[in-house]
């Protein structure tokens, strides 16, 4: 193999709770993550130099030791002391710095796409282990579904019956929000509504999409909505739209809201992009993972090769 596309696929938090600090000032979190279908293209290539060559439709995105891309690349290289290079292109679809992993799920997908490159055997649970060295975030995008992250997110269960096939409206505010300063602000012990995952879990059994859009709950939005409070609004407005809930994506500022038809997600998505003058509003869906035919920590790569796509 001399070259390989994958789909680095965003996420959303469909609930986000903060139940502690650890002392290294890292907070504990109890989150449900799920896969949407949106995606950045990742298309990679063996090179014979010893190089990494990095290179996005952005021109403003770093494409050096900056980039997590970049880094992932690095790090399979010396950790498996792969001898040739790799060229990098990535088509950037995913809002960039907008509560989706959009980074981190380009870095899970290099991480993928060298470990099938140069042929590395990995099983998906090492390489969750080498993602855990580059972010929080990493090693759910290595797994994607819906999974329920705890501790710093290194902590992951595969739900059992996973969210059921939705349509999603991703709305992003054309703000840069840090995370580091959101969870600095957050007054954690504070919180007196937390999310309800066990009650989300069960509304995902019954395949309930509008008691899961009465669940959905993110603790960030006490901070994040008080520097941005038109995230407030494009939330009501999606609700008005006919969404079955709504809820700002990590630390923000993405706003996504549930829908159970899909000209309402259509229609929601591009009334909300008119009225707030957004660049990124779009409707997508759910995105569900086969685990029964991909396996738990299979080292058999075709089985995990047919499902990372």
């Amino acid at each position: 193999m001399r070259e390989i596309r994958l789909k680095a696929r965003a996420k959303i938090n469909l609930t986000l709770d903060v139940t502690g600090k650890r002392e290294d000032g890292y907070h504990l979190l109890e989150t449900i993550m799920q896969t949407v279908a949106l995606y950045d293209g990742i298309y990679m290539k063996k090179l014979e130099k010893p190089v990494i060559k990095l290179k996005t439709n952005l021109p403003w995105l770093p494409t050096d030791a900056r980039n997590l891309a970049w880094k992932a690349a690095n790090l399979m290289r010396e950790t498996f002391g792969i001898k040739e290079g790799v060229f990098i292109e990535i088509d950037k679809r995913i809002p960039v710095a907008a509560g989706l992993a959009g980074g981190s799920t380009d870095c899970a997908a290099v991480l993928v796409g060298m470990n099938r490159l140069f042929g590395l055997g990995l099983s998906e649970a090492q390489l969750e282990e080498v993602a855990g060295r580059l972010g929080s975030d990493i090693p759910y995008c290595i797994r994607r579904g819906t999974v329920l992250c705890e501790g710093v997110g290194e902590v992951m269960t595969n739900v059992a019956h996973p969210c059921p096939d939705c349509y999603v409206v991703l709305a992003k505010l054309p703000v840069s929000v840090s995370t580091a300063s959101v969870y600095k602000q957050l007054r954690w012990q504070e919180i007196e509504q937390h999310p309800d995952a066990k009650a989300m879990l069960k509304a995902m059994e019954e395949k309930d999409v509008a008691k899961m859009g009465k669940l959905l709950s993110n603790v960030l939005e006490t901070v994040t909505i008080e520097l941005h409070p038109r995230i407030a609004k494009i939330k009501a407005r999606l609700m008005e739209l006919g969404a079955e809930g709504a809820l700002m994506s990590g630390s923000g500022p993405t706003v996504f809201a549930l829908f159970t038809d899909r000209a309402k997600a259509r229609k929601a998505a591009a009334l909300v992009k008119r009225e707030f003058a957004l660049k990124d509003c779009l409707a997508t869906r759910t995105y569900r993972v086969r685990r029964e035919l991909r396996g738990e920590h299979n080292n058999d790569r075709n089985k995990i090769q047919h499902q990372y796509k």
